[in-house]
């Protein structure tokens, strides 16, 4: 794991703990590399409560309760899908904070609507905050967008760590 990762993550989890907050994630494009990021950490299972990586729709319907309704109107690379997954992700576990992913990450696999690189997040706290990103980051590799969305949810579930007014 890189520098800039660990330290996100490791940032993440001390927060976490000083506020008692539990963390879990649910990861389409990203197939659970931000719960890797976290549980890379010694001592991380304090924080991480669960992973959920829900590649295909049938997974997100299942583990997350994402409507089918939804994934068709809106295909499952959609702001509508990533909210939904990061809801049913604090429904189907005991965090206090989660963080969804779900994306292009390529090389195949776009079209003109939703181009390669194309990635939504979501987090959700059980306070009721939520927060919602669209990034285009481009054909820059698979490799890229999956690391750029890693840093990215860890930085959303940063903000929903601290406390509502946004001191730590």
């Amino acid at each position: 794991m890189d520098a800039k990762l660990r330290t996100a993550a490791k940032r993440l989890l001390d927060l976490c703990r000083v506020r008692g907050l539990r963390v879990a994630t649910a990861e389409s494009c990203t197939g659970g590399l931000v719960a890797g990021a976290l549980t890379e950490i010694a001592g991380s299972s304090d924080v991480v409560e669960r992973g959920f990586v829900v590649y295909s729709n049938a997974a997100k319907e299942s583990m997350l309760g994402v409507p089918p309704s939804t994934l068709k109107r809106y295909g499952a690379v959609s702001a509508q899908t990533a909210i939904a997954m990061a809801a049913g992700a604090l429904k189907n576990s005991e965090a206090d904070i989660t963080v969804s992913i779900t994306g292009i990450a390529g090389p195949g696999g776009g079209s003109r609507q939703k181009p390669v690189g194309l990635v939504h997040f979501a987090a959700a706290s059980r306070d009721g905050r939520s927060l919602h990103e669209r990034k285009l980051y481009g054909k820059i590799g698979r490799r890229r967008v999956r690391e750029r969305s890693v840093l990215q949810a860890l930085e959303m579930l940063d903000k929903l760590a601290q406390e509502p007014d946004g001191s730590r």
